[in-house]
């Protein structure tokens, strides 16, 4: 499934994909910081390029050497990185071309250090491309089956029961899916419309999210209540001894 996204990419439709997601993780990376920065899959599509992070890797499933950097072959589902070793994941695609997308946001998990980073694009099949593709009778032009797509929301989902904070979401490509440039151009109003009346709807979306590290309460002795619960014993125990001694003589 990837090897047919790859070649979507670079059809009329898929190009303006390409650069509508391309401009907006530029965007959410500026300001993302660390030693290690990891893109997981499409390593001939770079989309780390502007990130201040030196070290960069790319994974894929075969080995090939038209990539942008440096490659490693594995499968999304077996990241072969230690625990907490990553401080920024892309994912372009990489959970709806996957056969567990479950397995794959498991290991964004394990890889990612505390506060570390994922970025996730995907397509809305709650969108005019996605309601396209649905309809019986028409040949599917989106290079993900509709049973493939995944929701923002419920990647959302998924992203909280790991402990992630999604802290940015964007959606775009609002016009009708077409394949010739003349009718792209014809409903370019709609990209304008559509951000503003149905946001939610956009046929591609971007999420950032955030790693949360979970804060740790010591519980131990209030030392202080401690220290007044001893000093009323020994005014009770002396008062006591008092009180003996007065009765004796």
């Amino acid at each position: 499934m990837e090897l047919v996204l790859k070649q979507w990419l670079y059809t009329e439709i898929g190009q303006f994909a390409r650069q509508w997601e391309q401009a907006q993780i530029e965007e959410l990376l500026q300001n993302v910081f660390g030693y290690h920065a990891i893109q997981i899959g499409l390593p001939q599509w770079p989309l780390m390029q502007q990130n201040r992070i030196s070290h960069k890797w790319y994974t894929h499933t075969d080995n090939i050497s038209d990539t942008a950097g440096l490659a490693v072959v594995c499968q999304p589902e077996q990241l072969p990185f230690a625990t907490e070793s990553i401080d920024l994941l892309v994912l372009p695609h990489t959970l709806e071309t996957s056969s567990d997308p479950h397995q794959v946001l498991r290991e964004v998990e394990r890889v990612l250090v505390p506060e570390g980073q994922v970025v996730i694009t995907g397509f809305n099949p709650w969108s005019l491309w996605g309601a396209r593709d649905r309809v019986p009778g028409l040949e599917c032009l989106l290079p993900v089956p509709p049973s493939h797509q995944l929701s923002p929301w419920r990647v959302e989902d998924w992203l909280s029961l790991l402990s992630f904070d999604v802290t940015q979401e964007r959606q775009g490509c609002y016009r009708p899916l077409c394949e010739q440039s003349k009718w792209m151009q014809r409903w370019q109003f709609l990209e304008k419309w559509g951000a503003r009346w149905w946001p939610l709807f956009g046929a591609v979306y971007v999420l950032k999210a955030t790693k949360r590290v979970s804060s740790v309460t010591m519980v131990g002795l209030d030392w202080a209540k401690q220290k007044k619960a001893r000093v009323r014993s020994a005014a009770v125990a002396q008062r006591h001894a008092t009180r003996t001694y007065s009765d004796d003589t």
